[in-house]
């Protein structure tokens, strides 16, 4: 009887220690684990697990790739590039993400060319992620590659036109190319979506700088015609504008001018379609509504917050027939 008491306990023991390996063998089990660490703002927690994963599997793509996320969140970003390095050596779901973070980590140590190599390698994989257009132009924009910022922020945009920083970005490097027309549009697209909040303020002030003329010049010899041409019939359309007794119907009176002049030239144009069907074309769609005296209120809410909003809450069937003209009109690109 003893014996078989034995022998038992002997089977038990066993199948104790087969279920505990076999979970310490869990790969896919031990980053789960570490995911919902990471969820709970446990990060150290959830590396221990990614370490006793990539122990069992050192070329795992999604350990590698949690464990240099991981780091990042940690503030430890360099640490975690060779992580991520291994797993561009694979061709899994897990590549283009690993290469678009180890982008955000070069750009936040200020490594930019290798954060540009970076973001160029994810969309060489995935083209239509938004999220690397954005940040390769935003690399662009802080290394003053203006040009190229522009046409990333127009990829972004085309992938996702409701991200508001995508907007933002466009309206800021058109700007500094001196294309106050496309700027101008960018950040009125911009405070369509975001229209409170610091950024807001930002791009009110941005707007204001364009309307008065700006420091920037308003021709270079070496600018092309057609922005020689607009930034001349934004003047023309900002002196023609008449006066308001309010800033909101001030701001109002010049949108609209603007808008007219704009998506009239632009009609007799060629080329940049970007920028003629997207947004030239839709504000002057805009100008010819009713929906113009909401519209600036909206632009304007940076101004004189109380006011604007107090205008929006009792004007309320005005903002709403215009969100209903927003959601009804497809921007072309």
């Amino acid at each position: 009887m003893k014996l078989f008491k034995n022998v038992g306990l002997i089977i038990l023991v066993l199948l104790l220690s087969i279920r505990v390996y076999a979970q310490d063998t869990d790969v896919p089990g031990l980053i789960k684990q570490g995911i919902e660490l990471n969820n709970k703002q446990d990060n150290a927690g959830a590396i221990e697990k990614y370490k006793q994963a990539l122990a069992i599997d050192a070329e795992n793509a999604q350990a590698n790739y949690q464990m240099g996320f991981t780091l990042n969140a940690l503030h430890k970003g360099l640490e975690g590039l060779p992580y991520l390095d291994k797993v561009t050596k694979t061709k899994t779901n897990f590549t283009a993400a690993a290469y678009v973070l180890m982008g955000f980590i070069y750009d936040d140590n200020h490594q930019y060319p290798q954060a540009i190599d970076a973001y160029k390698q994810a969309i060489a994989l995935q083209s239509a992620r938004p999220d690397a257009w954005f940040s390769l132009g935003l690399v662009y924009f802080r290394t003053k590659q203006f040009a190229e910022a522009e046409q990333a922020a127009i990829e972004s945009i085309k992938l996702d036109p409701k991200n508001a920083n995508s907007q933002r970005l466009y309206g800021l490097v058109t700007f500094h190319q001196n294309k106050r027309a496309a700027a101008l549009m960018g950040l009125c697209s911009y405070l369509l979506l975001e229209p409170e909040g610091p950024r807001s303020d930002e791009a009110y002030t941005n707007m204001q700088s364009i309307l008065k003329g700006g420091t920037l010049k308003t021709e270079d010899a070496r600018a092309e015609v057609s922005t020689i041409a607009l930034n001349r019939s934004l003047n023309a359309a900002i002196a023609k504008a008449k006066p308001g007794s309010t800033p909101a119907e001030v701001l109002q009176n010049q949108l609209q001018a603007i808008f007219e002049a704009v998506g009239s030239l632009t009609e007799k144009q060629t080329g940049n379609d970007f920028f003629r069907h997207y947004y030239a074309d839709f504000f002057y769609r805009l100008s010819k509504t009713d929906n113009m005296a909401a519209f600036s209120h909206l632009m304007g809410l940076s101004a004189n917050k109380e006011v604007g909003k107090q205008w929006l809450q009792q004007n309320e069937d005005k903002r709403k027939a215009l969100d209903s003209w927003l959601e009804g009109v497809k921007r072309k690109f």
